[in-house]
């Protein structure tokens, strides 16, 4: 699974990101415009220096000439028929290059440095200017060092920028979403268009707003099924079970027939139970646990309750209880426990051989308390353990009577409970069931 992106944090480094490539682009423009406007600058300089030792040179000593070459580390020689006429105070570059026949502008690489070189000629005289590239460029990368750290700065202040904006932005995204998250079954109600209009977002919440719509026509329809389902297979079942048990009074005396009646009231009672589990698992929601009304429940107690209510059927296959409870107090509602414990019990007897026995003991922890039942057996496969829980589901080849529901409303009640139920295999042969709760101090 692919980690997710917040939409935030993408939007902050897209906007960035073409922030940054601007910025450099600019940054390499204007560092190309200024490297060509430095060379023509300096260019010039050497051409104005030329001019005044080919015009008077005695002016030109006393004036501009010198202070030139000092301030922008020029250095030249005025020549005569080969003979130095006048050079500048630093004539180590200068003396190092030959006079080269060709005038004008050159480059050449000298000492490990790229230099200018400047060749001119009048009347007779021949002069020789020299400049090292890397003065013209120092006060350039000083300047374009200087742009690219404002540029840094502008970036981190964008950013911060761009986090206040987008988050103010994404307020409506959220409230939307926060809307989303807060409607139940009971609540179905339309989505509120974010104010001010967003024009992107329209269509989401038309979407969001149909499919409530269907949702409620749907959990409508099956409130409505329930209920009539409710009422109109209970009523069938309770007549036909009166009528069994006057059927059953008017032939008490018939060896065979009431034995009959009873093989048909086993079948109804059979069918009441799958009817009751059905509507039980309907109305369950584990995602409402907050509407689950709790109280404070004696696990002990309880498990009490379950076993003298089913205790005449535990006597039918003579079972031996091997009990070990202690006082253990929980957090949950009584009804919906009680039904949890009364399924798994009831399943344990079903699968019991006659004269097996039957192991219910309770576990405390410091933070978790853990009810186990056992009951003995001829083994259960991985297979059949991993599909336990699913609705409907019985082992094949198990002549036990039952609908398939118990375990899968058991695991379901837990969920209500923020509880676990687990399936393993026990130690007496059959089947070990483990029910764990949080810890509540009496």
């Amino acid at each position: 699974m692919s980690a997710a992106i917040s939409l935030q944090t993408r939007l902050i480094k897209h906007a960035l990101f073409s922030s940054i490539v601007a910025g450099v682009l600019a940054w390499l423009l204007l560092l190309g415009v200024s490297s060509y406007q430095a060379n023509q600058l300096h260019d010039e300089l050497m051409e104005q220096i030329s001019e005044l030792l080919l015009g008077d040179i005695t002016q030109a000593k006393d004036t501009q000439v010198d202070e030139l070459s000092e301030q922008f580390d020029i250095q030249y020689a005025l020549l005569l028929d080969e003979q130095v006429l006048t050079t500048s105070v630093d004539d180590e570059l200068i003396n190092a290059i030959p006079m080269t026949q060709n005038n004008g502008f050159q480059f050449a690489y000298e000492n490990g440095r790229f230099i200018r070189i400047l060749n001119a000629e009048d009347d007779g005289l021949k002069v020789k200017i020299v400049q090292p590239l890397s003065v013209r460029f120092n006060e350039l990368w000083q300047t374009t060092l200087g742009f690219a750290g404002i540029l840094c700065i502008l970036w981190l202040v964008q950013w911060l920028i761009l986090r206040v904006a987008i988050r103010r932005q994404l307020r409506p995204l959220n409230k939307i979403s926060r809307e989303i998250g807060s409607k139940t079954a009971q609540d179905l109600t339309p989505i509120r268009t974010p104010d001010p209009e967003i024009t992107e977002l329209q269509p989401i919440v038309r979407q969001l707003n149909a499919m409530l719509v269907r949702l409620e026509k749907s959990l409508a329809a099956e409130q409505r099924f329930t209920a009539d389902a409710s009422h109109e297979l209970r009523s069938p079942l309770s007549a036909i079970q009166m009528r069994l048990q006057v059927l059953k009074r008017q032939y008490q005396h018939d060896a065979q027939l009431p034995q009959a009646l009873q093989l048909i009231q086993n079948d109804v009672n059979r069918g009441t139970q799958v009817l009751e589990n059905l509507l039980l698992l309907a109305r369950l929601d584990p995602e409402r646990i907050e509407q689950l009304p709790m109280q404070s429940v004696n696990l002990k107690v309880l498990v009490q309750e379950v076993l003298q209510a089913l205790q005449p059927f535990a006597e039918e296959k003579n079972i031996h209880w091997n009990l070990n409870l202690e006082d253990a107090v929980i957090d949950a509602n009584p009804e919906l426990i009680f039904s949890c414990i009364r399924n798994l019990v009831d399943n344990a007897i079903r699968y019991t051989p006659p004269q097996g026995q039957i192991e219910i003991r309770t576990v405390i922890q410091q933070h978790q308390i853990q009810l186990l039942i056992e009951n003995s057996g001829e083994g259960i496969s991985g297979d059949v353990l991993e599909r336990l829980g699913e609705r409907f589901y019985r082992a094949l080849g198990t002549r036990t009577q039952g609908s398939g529901l118990g375990l899968s409303i058991c695991r379901k009640i837990m969920a209500l409970h923020a509880g676990e139920i687990d399936f393993a295999p026990s130690d007496l042969g059959g089947l070990k069931v483990s029910l764990s709760f949080k810890h509540t101090s009496q």
